[in-house]
Parts: C-alpha cells; structure tokens; sequence
C-alpha cells in the first residue's frame, strides 16, 4: 500500500529497512518521470531495458544510463 510517506517504495512493506527504501525511492521517482527526446525534444522516451531507450515519436533507439537517458 501506497502512502505520502513512503511513496513508491509502500509495496515493500517492513522489508528491506529504511535507507534502502531511501535510495529506491529516490531513483524510481526520477526514473518514472517523463523524460525528453535528446533528437527530436518530445517527452516520448521509452526505458526498454537497462540502458537502452527508445522515443515513440522519432523512433529513435538508443544506450544512455542504466536508469535515465543521459548520466549526470
């Protein structure tokens, strides 16, 4: 279950302790974002598999971070 505390990381229940949940929490958040095309600029962008991406609009495909479209 799904709280305002806990956010994304709810299904996990008491499992797994609180800083793991910590840094799940904070890459899912930002991974399940809409996220822009780097070649055409539409919020298109489709995770495919750890670290390829692929723009339904440009059909574009590409390898960028395992869990965004560019490394910081």
């Amino acid at each position: 279950m799904k709280t305002k505390k806990v956010g994304i990381t709810g299904r996990f229940g008491p499992r797994y302790g609180t800083k793991t949940k910590k840094i799940v929490r904070k890459i899912e958040s930002r991974m399940k974002k809409e996220k822009l095309c780097p070649y055409c600029e539409r919020v298109a962008l489709k995770r495919v598999a750890a670290g390829v991406w692929y723009c339904k609009k440009c059909k574009t495909k590409f390898a960028g971070a395992a869990y965004f479209p560019k490394s910081d």
